[in-house]
């Protein structure tokens, strides 16, 4: 499963337009020490706004990468979903949202701080306030080259140490 995307800005922070993203698309705070505000609008009603060092916006593939050391469920790659996990919340409320994969997420930067903005790994810009970004399943799906089986607990248990008892 990947992520489409969308950057509405009109500052010319960021380029206007949709992106494609395999693992994650993230928000997060520009300026040291200084957290950001982001409001969450889930499917087109307003979810709670966060202040945090950031949001994670990630696909079951992304579930073992940022996503997982801010804290997110591990996901297994058949399985389709869209994971909202917060980065470092100032708040009470600090866990990783799991929605169903043709749920829209769109994050808002409110307060008076810039948020940059990550694809993949690749910084694209900085969003102002008012500014957002739109995440929903990619129609496209990724295909990835193996060799031989892939069995996932078992890459799981072999990456993290874990023992057979």
């Amino acid at each position: 499963m990947m992520l489409d995307v969308r950057v509405e800005s009109s500052s010319g922070g960021v380029p206007v337009g949709e992106i494609t993203a395999l693992n994650e698309a993230v928000l997060e705070k520009t300026n040291p020490g200084r957290t950001i505000r982001l409001d969450v609008i889930l499917d087109g009603e307003r979810f709670t706004p966060y202040a945090a060092d950031g949001l994670i916006v990630a696909t079951p593939t992304g579930s073992t990468a940022y996503a997982f050391s801010a804290r997110g469920p591990i996901v297994s790659p058949q399985h389709r979903a869209i994971l909202l996990t917060p980065v470092s919340p100032h708040m009470l409320f600090d866990r990783t949202l799991v929605l169903e994969p043709d749920s829209e997420v769109r994050l808002v930067v409110s307060g008076d701080r810039d948020a940059s903005l990550t694809v993949d790994g690749r910084l694209l810009g900085e969003l102002a306030p008012g500014e957002a970004i739109v995440c929903r399943a990619s129609k496209t799906t990724a295909q990835l080259v193996t060799f031989g089986r892939r069995d996932f607990h078992r890459i799981l248990k072999t990456k993290f140490g874990l023992a057979d008892r």
